[in-house]
C-alpha cells in the first residue's frame, strides 16, 4: 500500500512561544519542534522513511484561507508576523515568519488529501507544524492559528468536488475549530474523541450536534482521564464506525493528535503505540467499507519520548507494513489492567452514543 508523507523543514521553525501554564522558571515549553522532528528522524532510522512516497507542500493563498478566516483576522496575523510575532487567542502565540509557515502547514494538509482523492497513494500523513483544530474562523486557540483541515477541505472541494467528508479527531482536545467551523454544514461529519473538560474546558459535551441544517452531524465522545485501548475501541464500535457508516463520505480525514498517549504531559490518557496502531488499522478498513480515501494530519502531541513512536507505528499501519521490531515496545503499558475497558468508560460511551443516536448521527 502506497502511502503520501508530507513535511518541510519550516515546519520546525514555526516559534510557539508557549505560555501554556503556570511554570516556575523559562525551558518548560510544552510546544515545540522537537517531537515531530523526533519522529522524522526515526522514521528514517527504521527505513520506514525511504517506503514513503514524498509529498510537497504548497502554501496556501490568501484566496484559499479566505474561504474559512475573515479578512481581518488574516491582515492581523500577517502584520504581527512580518513584525516579529504576537498573538491571535488563548494559548495562540507566534514569532517571525510564522504566518507564511502556517500557511505552508494548512497546504501540506491539502497536498495529502488531495493525493489520496486523486488516487496519487493509497493514504497520506501530513506532518505539520503549527497544528490546526482549535482555531475557530476569527481566532486562533491552543496553539492553532489557522485551521489546516477546514482549509484544505475546502480548497479540495472547490477544485476537485469533493463534497461528503467525514472528520476523526482523536486529539485528546477538544476539536472545538473544526466543530465551530462545520456546524451547520450537513456535508462535514465532525467527530471527536477527548479526555473530557480538558481543553477547551467549556466544549466537547454529548450535547453540541450541530446546528439545525446539521444535526447529528457533529459528534462529541468526552472520555474519562485514564482511557486506554479498550475506551477507545469500544468507542470506535459504537459510536464512530456506526456514524461514518451511515453518513457515507467520499473522503476521511484523521486529525492524529499522539497526546491521548501514556507519557503525555498534556494529557491523562493511557494509549500506546501499539494503541495508535489499532486505531490507525480500523480507519483504514473502514474507508475501504465505505470505498472512502483516508488522510492524516498531525495535530497535537508533547511527550519526546511517545510522539516518535506513536507516528512510526501509524505510518507502519498507512504502509501495510511491519512495526519496526524494537521501537516502540510499551508492552508494560499495554499490559496495564486499566487498558481494559472499565465500567465507568462504558458509560460515558454509551451516554455519548445515546445522545449521538437521539440528534440522527446514526441514520
Amino acid at each position: 500500500m502506497t502511502c503520501g508523507f508530507v513535511c518541510d523543514e519550516r515546519y520546525f521553525w514555526h516559534d510557539a512561544r508557549d505560555t501554556g501554564g503556570p511554570y516556575v522558571e523559562a525551558g518548560a515549553e510544552m510546544e515545540t519542534p522537537v517531537s515531530r522532528r523526533r519522529m522524522l528522524n526515526l522514521l528514517s532510522v527504521t527505513g520506514l522513511r525511504r517506503q514513503l512516497t514524498t509529498i510537497e507542500p504548497v502554501p496556501l493563498g490568501r484566496e484559499d484561507l479566505l474561504r474559512v478566516h475573515p479578512a481581518g483576522y488574516l491582515d492581523s496575523f500577517k502584520a504581527q508576523s512580518d513584525a516579529g510575532g504576537g498573538t491571535m487567542g488563548d494559548y495562540a502565540d507566534f514569532g517571525p515568519g510564522s504566518y507564511e509557515i502556517a500557511a505552508l502547514a494548512a497546504g501540506g494538509v491539502h497536498a495529502a488529501l488531495d493525493a489520496v482523492v486523486t488516487g496519487a497513494v493509497d493514504t497520506a500523513y501530513a506532518l505539520v507544524r503549527p497544528p490546526g483544530h482549535h482555531a475557530e474562523r476569527d481566532r486562533g486557540r491552543g496553539y492553532c492559528l489557522l485551521a489546516n483541515i477546514p482549509l484544505a477541505l475546502e480548497k479540495l472541494r472547490a477544485e476537485r468536488g469533493t463534497d461528503r467528508v467525514a472528520v476523526i479527531d482523536w486529539d485528546v482536545h477538544h476539536g472545538n475549530g473544526t466543530q465551530a467551523i462545520y456546524w451547520d454544514d450537513p456535508a462535514t461529519l465532525a467527530i471527536s474523541l477527548h479526555q473530557r473538560q480538558l481543553f477547551p474546558y467549556e466544549s466537547g459535551t454529548v450535547e453540541e450536534a450541530g446546528g439545525a441544517p446539521a444535526l447529528g452531524r457533529t459528534v462529541n465522545v468526552p472520555l474519562p482521564a485514564g482511557s486506554g485501548a479498550g475506551a477507545y475501541s469500544y468507542a470506535f464500535e459504537r459510536i464512530v464506525e456506526p456514524a461514518v457508516r451511515a453518513f457515507r463520505p467520499e473522503l476521511i480525514v484523521v486529525a492524529s493528535g499522539f497526546d491521548a498517549s501514556c507519557l503525555d504531559p498534556m494529557g491523562r490518557m493511557l494509549l500506546t503505540p501499539a494503541g495508535y496502531a489499532a486505531l490507525t488499522r480500523r480507519v483504514v478498513e473502514l474507508g475501504r467499507e465505505v470505498s472512502a480515501p483516508v488522510a492524516f494530519a498531525h495535530e497535537g502531541g508533547y511527550s519526546p519520548v511517545a510522539v516518535p513512536f506513536c507516528g512510526v507505528h501509524v505510518l507502519a499501519e498507512l504502509l501495510a507494513a511491519d512495526a519496526p521490531v524494537g521501537f516502540g515496545d510499551f508492552g508494560y503499558m499495554d499490559a496495564l489492567e486499566d487498558q481494559q475497558l472499565n465500567v465507568h468508560q462504558r458509560g460515558m460511551v454509551d451516554q455519548a452514543q445515546a445522545a449521538a443516536a437521539r440528534h440522527g448521527a446514526f441514520g
